[in-house]
């Protein structure tokens, strides 16, 4: 699986060393029954493939409440795309295709 399961405790450790490796890192809000949430994580898989140097970090809605309410999530499944520590690329509530996000971060490139 191409996700990188995070949660509040190790989130920032993980995300600095995504970063630092000049990674695009996709944040993937979602929870266990959620088939939308299911739905992204087949269309993020696609992108993983697609895109290198793409890091895609799991979070569980169910278990970061606290995650949620720092990025200011109010529904699974939300996408974050980051270019880097300073820079949001998309912040994308409800299901996105894989094309519309490789042309988000390819455009940036």
């Amino acid at each position: 699986m191409p996700f990188i399961e995070v949660d509040e405790e190790n989130f920032d450790t993980v995300l600095a060393a995504e970063l630092a490796k000049e990674h695009t890192v996709i944040l993937k809000f979602a929870s266990t029954f959620c088939d939308s949430c299911e739905i992204m994580e087949y269309e993020l898989s696609e992108v993983h493939e697609r895109v290198p140097k793409v890091s895609i970090l799991d979070i569980d809605a169910g278990v970061s409440e606290g995650l949620l309410y720092r990025f200011l999530i109010e529904q699974v499944p939300t996408t974050l795309i980051l270019k880097d520590a300073n820079t949001q690329l998309l912040y994308k509530t409800g299901i996105m295709l894989a094309d519309d996000i490789v042309d988000v971060i390819l455009k940036d490139r």
